[in-house]
């Protein structure tokens, strides 16, 4: 086995071992570094990344969360509906469906909207180049707080060693980030090397929509409006090829879904494990 794959069981030993490592805010250590759902669809918006970064920066729900390590937290469309944000297991160790997409890592390992930095701190207690970024200074802190690096930065904005990353990840619904997902995957593009790969994870239902939302914590606090989407397995596929990636793999775990994109052209359809 190549020896810069990450296995389940490599995983699970790290995980309990944990890196011991603190970095400076803004450390880097990389090569060439310098969220059946049957919600209406609410209606398209603009994608706006400047302003969605705006938002979960100055999102105090999001960073009080952060720091108890627990919800409740949602997202809020305008028309009321609430998406709840998984906030306990993104402070906890990776969990099984985590280890499957980290046992499918290769090269160097770009983490985008990495939050507490669960993957980032797991791949860095093996060594692996990683880096976590994510707009919420509270999510960098706790992701170098764990052991891993990261950057209090957009993925819209100039990153480490563009071009030259081997995997590229969008975790828990990031997918969403900037309300466009065609945008979001073509500067994937630019980020990753030409033979890198991208993993998804999706909404575990078939959805595909655009709509303004507020980071919200149930209890009157709340963000101001940003752009999101949600996607589906399957409503995922054209958003891809439109960035110029190809489907090689889906699969689901722990009840969520996840793809594997390479560079297109080539062989149409994902297998399926």
């Amino acid at each position: 086995m190549p020896a810069e794959t990450v296995t389940a069981a490599d995983l699970a030993g790290a995980v309990r071992a944990g890196s011991g490592a603190v970095e400076p805010a803004g450390a880097v250590r990389v090569r060439g570094g310098a969220p059946g759902d049957t919600a209406p669809r609410a209606g398209a918006v603009t994608a706006d990344p400047a302003g969605a970064v705006r938002a979960w920066r100055d999102a105090d729900p999001y960073a009080e969360a952060l720091r108890a390590g627990r919800g409740p937290l949602f997202l809020r469309r305008g028309d009321g509906w609430l998406l709840p944000l998984d906030v306990e297991r993104w402070c906890a160790a990776p969990d099984r469906a985590d280890a499957t997409v980290l046992e499918r890592c290769r090269g160097s390992v770009l983490d985008v909207g990495c939050g507490p930095g669960r993957l980032v701190a797991a791949l860095a207690a093996l060594r692996r180049p990683a880096l976590g970024v994510d707009v919420s200074r509270e999510a960098v802190d706790r992701t170098i707080r764990a052991g891993g690096t990261a950057l209090c930065r957009s993925v819209f904005d100039p990153l480490p060693d563009e071009g030259g990353w081997g995997t590229v990840l969008l975790m828990d619904g990031n997918i969403g980030i900037g309300g466009d997902p065609v945008a979001l995957l073509r500067r994937v593009a630019e980020l990753a090397r030409p033979d890198g790969r991208v993993i998804v994870e999706t909404a575990p239902h078939e959805v595909d929509e655009r709509v303004d939302v507020r980071v919200d914590d149930g209890r009157g606090g709340e963000s101001a409006r940003f752009p999101w989407a949600r996607v589906g397995p399957r409503a995922l596929l054209p958003h891809a090829a439109a960035a110029g990636w190809r489907p090689v793999t889906q699969w689901r775990s722990e009840g969520r879904p996840f793809t594997q994109l390479v560079r297109a052209p080539g062989p149409a359809g994902p297998r399926r494990d």
